[in-house]
């Protein structure tokens, strides 16, 4: 019986063409995968301001386009060779940078707005999003498999972006406050299965 795909390896089956195409180009221009992933922060950087400044819709329209530049990075390191250990640990970093800044945008908009459920909700995201990445990291360093969940960084970009586009931002942020935390403490009783199978 073949696998399940999860959202984020059957987005890259369906794009995948498209992303080779693009990062066929950039190499031939004599972009890096580095690069890449430094442009996508700066542009998030750009997309949280407007975020804060209460623009949602064009800080969603900025996001959704500097989003794929996250499997660009990994698809260009693969086609010219420059995958290594310093890459991948920048791109993990940038993320959580990338996931921070939205999130931090998101509560300082509703801090600004007097908005203390949005603040609340917020904050409950972020750490949600954090211990995501987190769990699944430390597992992985103690030699635990922690790839379950549907939390993960993609869908919570999916709804994020669909959240600001359609000025639903404080649903969508409350939908990964709750696939966030799930997906963690997933995450936690798997590892621990798998210890008690060490024991």
């Amino acid at each position: 019986m073949k696998p399940k795909l999860s959202f984020e390896k059957l987005l890259r089956e369906v794009f995948q063409p498209v992303l080779d195409k693009i990062a066929d180009f950039l190499a031939a221009r004599g972009i890096t995968a580095n690069q890449v992933t430094l442009i996508g922060l700066g542009g998030t950087l750009a997309a949280a301001v407007l975020v804060a400044l209460g623009r949602h819709f064009w800080g969603g329209l900025l996001l959704a386009l500097m989003a794929p530049l996250d499997a660009i990075d990994g698809t260009l390191a693969r086609r010219t060779g420059q995958i290594g250990p310093f890459g991948a640990f920048l791109d993990s970093t940038i993320d959580r940078y990338e996931e921070w800044l939205i999130f931090g945008a998101l509560t300082l908009f509703y801090f600004q707005n007097n908005n203390q459920p949005g603040l609340i909700i917020s904050l409950i995201a972020l750490g949600g999003a954090l211990l995501v990445s987190y769990t699944r990291a430390r597992a992985e360093a103690l030699g635990f498999n922690a790839k379950v969940g549907v939390g993960t960084r993609v869908e919570r970009m999916v709804i994020i972006v669909l959240g600001l586009l359609l000025n639903l931002a404080l649903y969508a942020v409350g939908i990964i406050a709750i696939l966030a935390h799930a997906t963690a403490i997933q995450r936690i009783l798997t590892v621990f299965a798998q210890s008690k199978k060490r024991a």
